[in-house]
């Protein structure tokens, strides 16, 4: 898959902007990379986690009947993980230290996000259905079925033993 440069320039571009910054991702809404900037972090595991991450966050959105999910955050010991969501099918998750201005990670994401759906259009995948055959000739009707309560109780009893 090739990159647009300019979503690999965005991604270092925020790395520079956030220096406490380990690596970041950007993945499609079902956990496949698009591109990243992850130097010691493997993408793929992060980008299926975040995906995982992200529908499990829009489903608590939706239960609380909140709307719908924006950015997600995950403070662990270490650090912070964030996802941003980048449209309806795609996903910038960021991984940072503990040290990390969070509020300046917000910003500085949001920016990203909004700078990268300009320059990558994300779109859902066509879904790939088989044609409905159409029938020929006159249709023809259904097969009719006897509730048991309408058969005589004779053939009810045979039926039984």
């Amino acid at each position: 898959m090739t990159v647009d440069p300019a979503v690999l320039t965005e991604l270092g571009n925020l790395r520079t902007r956030v220096p406490e910054l380990s690596g970041s991702v950007l993945a499609t809404a079902d956990g496949m990379v698009v591109a990243h900037d992850a130097h010691g972090i493997e993408p793929d595991s992060l980008a299926a986690l975040a995906a995982a991450h992200l529908a499990l966050a829009r489903r608590f959105a939706h239960a609380v009947n909140h709307g719908e999910l924006r950015e997600s955050v995950v403070e662990c010991d270490g650090g912070y993980i964030t996802s941003y969501t980048a449209g309806p099918n795609a996903l910038l998750t960021l991984v940072t230290s503990g040290d990390a201005n969070l509020a300046m990670v917000h910003l500085e994401a949001r920016r990203a996000v909004r700078r990268l759906m300009k320059i990558l259009v994300l779109e859902a995948p066509a879904p790939n259905r088989p044609e409905i055959p159409t029938q020929m000739g006159p249709a023809t009707p259904l097969a009719r079925r006897t509730p048991m309560a309408t058969l005589q109780s004779t053939f009810r009893g045979r039926q039984a033993g």
